[in-house]
């Protein structure tokens, strides 16, 4: 059996660590680059993918209940499946936590598990306790993929369509760092990420050419899509939706019915700061989709009337590499997205 290329991936000092990683291994590995590798069993053809957080990097125990910790843990896993469009059937959960940790902290952890599993249609199917000097999870998931999206199928000319809003899991993060509690809908989408299981079976059933999950940020992942596909993608500032509780700064988001030229400008300033948390914030866990132009707004209020949830047109594929963000008609330098390996 041939080995299955090695889908590229986008730039960033993580992924400079993979390919370096990919290139020591040679042979050894296959099929890498997507959200999930694929692998066929007597016959039937699965997806694997694994997902570790760790406490002081994913989250902190103050910002979070334990069985928050452990349904946030497996939705991150699950959304790689979700990527590909494969349905999940079973998870594994190696844990590790302090020695002492408090009354039943293991047990509600997962107890969260277990309900983010059995959200998607999965079960539990074993995994490993150890002690440790901090709390880590590390989830894998298993799934059916009978027609899988891949990250590498975009062409010009297709457009890109995102699923709900953005910007709430980094403005969370942005308010308890300042001290703050985030806004409840804010801290929602931080605490209990939804994998977008049956979202996906329907993009793929309406003709997504390719498609991953927004865990890097939008355009960081933006770029993975387009080194995947061979193409460059354009997203458009304005059109990228914005979570409503995302007020652009980590104090409260405060709307007044008229303001004064330096609150005009601070408003301003807040509209931009809101802008740019939806486009880099990682850890959404929505949809980055490639669709034929084809598909139009009709067919995105389908998706709104069967899901509750907005799909929206962010941008569009083009020939040529990488990502370009444009506001109001112009270029525009926002940086990447989520790096765990980055220098600034």
């Amino acid at each position: 059996m041939s080995r299955p290329p090695l889908t590229p991936l986008g730039p960033g000092g993580e992924f400079d660590r993979l390919r370096a990683v990919f290139a020591r291994l040679g042979e050894r590995v296959s099929g890498v680059g997507d959200d999930a590798a694929l692998v066929e069993v007597d016959g039937a053809p699965l997806a694997f993918s694994c997902d570790l957080v760790i406490e002081g990097t994913h989250f902190r125990r103050d910002w979070l209940t334990p069985e928050e910790i452990g349904w946030r843990a497996c939705a991150a896993a699950l959304s790689d499946l979700a990527a590909m469009a494969a349905q999940p059937l079973g998870v594994l959960a190696a844990v590790g936590v302090p020695a002492g940790s408090e009354g039943a902290f293991l047990e509600d952890l997962m107890e969260g598990v277990a309900r983010a599993a059995a959200y998607a249609g999965a079960s539990v199917w074993g995994g490993d306790l150890v002690q440790a000097p901090i709390v880590t999870v590390d989830v894998t998931v298993v799934g059916r993929a009978d027609r899988p999206v891949r990250r590498r199928g975009a062409r010009a000319g297709d457009r890109v369509w995102v699923t709900g809003a953005l910007g709430a899991p980094a403005a969370a993060v942005a308010a308890w760092d300042a001290g703050h509690q985030p806004h409840p809908g804010v801290r929602t989408r931080f605490a209990r990420p939804v994998p977008r299981i049956a979202e996906a079976a329907w993009l793929r059933d309406h003709g997504a050419t390719a498609m991953l999950d927004v865990s890097d940020g939008l355009v960081g992942d933006a770029g993975h899509l387009a080194a995947a596909s061979g193409v460059a993608v354009m997203i458009e500032a304005e059109r990228v939706p914005v979570h409503g509780g995302v007020g652009g700064d980590s104090r409260p988001h405060v709307l007044t019915s008229s303001r004064s030229g330096e609150d005009a400008a601070g408003a301003a300033d807040a509209a931009e700061r809101r802008i740019v948390l939806a486009l880099r914030g990682g850890e959404e866990y929505e949809l980055l989709v490639a669709l034929p132009t084809s598909f139009g707004e009709s067919d995105a209020r389908a998706f709104v009337r069967a899901f509750d949830l907005p799909l929206t047109c962010v941008g569009a594929i083009a020939e040529g590499t990488g990502v370009s963000v444009v506001r109001a008609g112009k270029p525009w330098d926002i940086g990447g997205g989520f790096s765990h390996f980055s220098i600034t």
